[in-house]
């Protein structure tokens, strides 16, 4: 037996792309809700993927592997936290 699924998601569906991921991708995603980026983060996927179909393990994968790369476009830290300014 085979199961296929398909997701579709727009810029507005970040709870979405959340309640349909697992494992480390978790966190990126809790970090970025954190940080109050999810319209740029679903921007940046739009930017990154388009219209080109990705299985959802392989988005889920993106999102887990390649967490700096994705903290370093939304302009987050290596925690996953907006960078504090410097107090003078």
């Amino acid at each position: 037996m085979t199961i296929i699924t398909r997701n579709e998601y727009d810029n507005k569906d970040f709870s979405r792309l959340y309640d349909n991921s697992w494992s480390g991708a978790l966190q990126t995603l809790d970090d970025i809700a954190n940080a109050d980026l999810e319209e740029e983060f679903m921007d940046y996927l739009e930017g990154l993927f388009g219209d080109e179909e990705v299985e959802d393990t392989t988005l889920n994968d993106y999102i887990w592997f390649e967490r700096d790369e994705i903290y370093e476009a939304l302009g987050l830290d290596e925690n996953g936290e907006l960078p504090k300014e410097d107090e003078e």
